[in-house]
């Protein structure tokens, strides 16, 4: 197993990396967890694909289950939702004492989250993700969040978990579109910190050579996160450099309601575009652009902006988080591996954007 030791000035736990884990995890939990309830917060999917796996061996280490299902999809970020765990917490009389388990991909763990932070002032959870989105990136970290109907993710808390339980093996039964949603974080994360593994990424002879390597890419971006969360646990400086691609990348999200395209999928033409217009204004290295789209494309992520309004596109983009007065932050590239963090004007958005 691999663990990585997240360390952080109000509280401390660990990340496990292991296939298989989620068949022992019981044990993991009994070795500190002493209560006797445990409310599963899931979706229907994953609930379908390893409820019962979970419930047995959850069960069979002696807790008590509670279990919570809301629908799959971005959509379900929502305060409906929200309201809807809080009750069904209530009902089996979830306490501070209990523990909350987020299982499934991020927007359960967003949701999840949010509901452990704000539940009664705060329950204890863990993560246990199960699409590579999460497992390589949105389970750890602390963020939690609900999106609101102006933007993606603006009502929320940083609330860390317990523990991170990440199983590479649940991964199986992801559809080729959610795999390659999850790998357009790890192609973010190559970009921003660690020119290497995008260099392996980008010349591995196909797909599933990347696939094949899966393990030690979930670890490597695990642990670029864990580092820069450690050094900005309050996301106010270095952390943000996270957020590259995302800022066009939930515009894109929100102006189309979440349903042309996933997560990651915007988030790779976000980071195309952003590319694309640095390099051009010599912001960024040249020929960054052209690398990033090979390795967009390789696994199999859009990289062609679609037709959009550029002026409804910039007001979605000024409700963001990383808007600050009259300036915005965006993440770019001074080189692959390389990037930082730029101020613009708001007036300046579309040259950024078009």
């Amino acid at each position: 197993m691999s663990v990585i030791h997240a360390r952080l000035s109000s509280v401390s736990y660990d990340i496990h990396i292991q296939k298989g884990l989620l068949y022992t995890l019981g044990s993991q939990i009994a070795s500190w967890y002493k209560g006797n309830d445990i409310a599963v917060i899931t979706d229907s999917t994953v609930d379908q694909l390893y409820g019962s796996t979970m419930e047995n061996v959850l069960t069979n280490a002696g807790y008590k289950i509670h279990k919570i299902t809301i629908a799959p999809g971005e959509q379900s970020k929502s305060l409906i939702n929200l309201n809807y765990v809080y009750n069904k917490l209530a009902e089996a009389e979830i306490n501070r004492g209990n523990l909350i388990i987020a299982f499934g991909g991020g927007v359960v763990g967003d949701l999840a989250g949010f509901a452990a932070a704000t539940y009664m002032r705060g329950i204890p959870y863990i993560q246990v993700p199960t699409t590579l989105m999460s497992q390589l990136d949105s389970s750890l970290g602390g963020k939690t969040a609900i999106n609101l109907k102006v933007g993606k993710n603006l009502a929320g808390s940083f609330y860390h978990p317990k523990g991170v339980y990440i199983d590479p093996m649940l991964l199986e039964t992801l559809t080729p579109r959610a795999y390659s949603d999850g790998l357009a974080e790890a192609v973010k994360y190559g970009a921003i910190k660690d020119a290497e593994l995008f260099r392996e990424m980008l010349h591995a002879a196909s797909l599933e050579e990347i696939k094949d390597n899966i393990e030690e890419i979930i670890f490597r971006c695990c642990s670029i996160k864990n580092t820069l969360v450690q050094k900005d646990e309050m996301d106010k400086g270095e952390r943000q450099l996270l957020n590259f691609g995302h800022t066009i990348g939930h515009a894109i999200e929100k102006y189309h309601d979440y349903q042309k395209y996933t997560h990651g999928e915007a988030v790779s033409l976000g980071m195309l575009q952003i590319t694309k217009n640095s390099e051009a204004l010599k912001l960024t290295e040249k020929g960054s652009f052209e690398a990033l789209e090979k390795l967009l494309a390789k696994c199999k992520l859009p990289t062609e902006m679609p037709q959009m309004d550029i002026t409804q596109l910039s007001v979605i983009i000024t409700h963001d988080k990383k808007t600050v007065g009259n300036h915005m932050r965006f993440i770019l590239l001074r080189s692959l591996g390389n990037s930082y963090i730029h101020q613009i004007s708001k007036d300046d958005i579309k040259s950024f954007i078009v």
